[in-house]
Order: structure tokens, then C-alpha cells, then sequence
């Protein structure tokens, strides 16, 4: 079995309010989750306007997979307009 975490640390140029960077995050975390089946939670930077750290985590018995998956969620990320990646960090257990 292997467990594998992503953790990203995301710029939110356009958010001017916590409520604004809320919408944002809730909408990225909804996509990640709709189409990769993974579990994703905001980790960090919750009181910080236009900053966020998410991880995101996905289980499988082969060691390849959840990798893969990862990293298409990382191409996801840096494709959105309304954020963008500052760092990422994958790691599998």
C-alpha cells in the first residue's frame, strides 16, 4: 500500500479579503476533489488573505499511480488563472 501527500503553498493575487480567498480555495479544492477522487484540505495560512497551503492526499496499493495522480494535480494547479503555485512537495509512504 502506499500513501502519498501533496503539499503546495498557493498565491492568491486577486483575493482582497479572507472571504474572497475562501471562494477561491473552496472552488480549487472542489475540482480537485470531483475529478481525482482524493482527499484535500487547507493546511496553512488560514488567517493570510492571498496565501494557502493545501494538501492533498491519495492511497493505492501501487506505488506508481498515486504518484501520477499527484502530479496531474499539480498541472491542474498551475494551469488555474486565479492562483498560482509557489512550491510543491510530494511525498510517498
Amino acid at each position: 500500500m502506499t500513501i502519498a501527500v501533496l503539499q503546495m503553498q498557493i498565491f492568491i493575487p486577486a483575493a482582497t479579503s479572507l472571504k474572497g480567498k475562501r471562494k477561491v480555495i473552496k472552488s480549487i479544492k472542489d475540482k480537485i476533489r470531483a475529478k481525482f477522487n482524493v482527499s484535500v484540505a487547507e493546511v496553512d495560512g488560514l488567517d493570510k488573505w492571498q496565501r494557502a497551503t493545501l494538501a492533498i492526499a491519495c492511497v493505492n496499493r501501487d506505488r506508481r499511480l498515486p504518484n501520477s495522480i499527484l502530479s496531474k494535480i499539480v498541472n491542474l494547479v498551475e494551469a488555474e488563472h486565479a492562483i498560482e503555485l509557489i512550491d510543491y512537495e510530494i511525498e510517498l509512504y
